[in-house]
């Protein structure tokens, strides 16, 4: 894990090459599965874990549509709630935001989205994409993406008072981390939106000069 981080440190500034590794930080709430969809990512197997204390960092190669050979830099960070005021600084510079949530803690929907809500508007993330990881998918009485994609708020974060540079893009998948199911969906999606956003900022750029 150590082994990939002084490699790969000159990189995280958002390569203009497609082929460089992407940085992407996995937040949500303890006990959502981050942990155990990095290394089902990672490993393609269901490995028991234990909860994170700090971070785990492991690149994952994307395996379907777009994103397919592309390397995803991940970082698992902590998500209980003494742990949540240190994700700011693994954002700072990220490509992506992956959001792992557990879709049948109804009761914790809203400390979820409170979390979500503040990450995303946080001035070091403006405009980064966020994947909505819709876990445990499998179980009864999991939320659907659309029921979820209003309990969470997340068509405030389409409109800005800032125009769409500040805007974020998002997309909520459903998922099992434990079989697998909807993990690389997921992370071919959350390429997709850091695509446009670089080709946006480069028609922007354009638009300066």
């Amino acid at each position: 894990m150590g082994a990939n981080m002084g490699k790969n440190s000159s990189l995280l500034d958002a390569l203009p090459s497609a082929q460089g590794t992407l940085h992407v930080v996995m937040l949500g709430l303890d006990s959502a599965g981050k942990t155990t969809a990095l290394y089902r990512l990672k490993f393609d197997q269901y490995l028991n874990t234990v909860p994170t204390i700090g971070f785990n960092c492991e690149k994952v190669k994307g395996t379907i549509g777009k994103s397919k050979g592309v390397n995803f830099l991940v970082w698992d960070v902590g998500g209980q709630e003494k742990l949540r005021p240190l994700w700011k600084s693994y954002t700072r510079c990220t490509d992506g935001i992956i959001f792992v949530l557990d879709s049948v803690d109804v009761e914790r929907m809203e400390e979820a989205k409170m979390e979500l809500i503040r990450t995303a508007k946080s001035p070091d993330n403006t405009g980064v994409p966020i994947l909505v990881l819709a876990n445990k998918q499998d179980l009864p009485g999991a939320k659907e993406p659309r029921e979820l994609e209003k309990l969470l708020g997340l068509h405030e974060l389409v409109s800005s008072p800032h125009g769409s540079r500040d805007a974020h893009s998002w997309h909520v998948q459903p998922a099992c981390a434990i079989t697998g199911e909807g993990l690389h969906e997921g992370l071919d999606a959350l390429y997709e939106m850091i695509l446009k956003r670089r080709k946006l900022a480069k028609l922007q750029k354009k638009r300066v000069r």
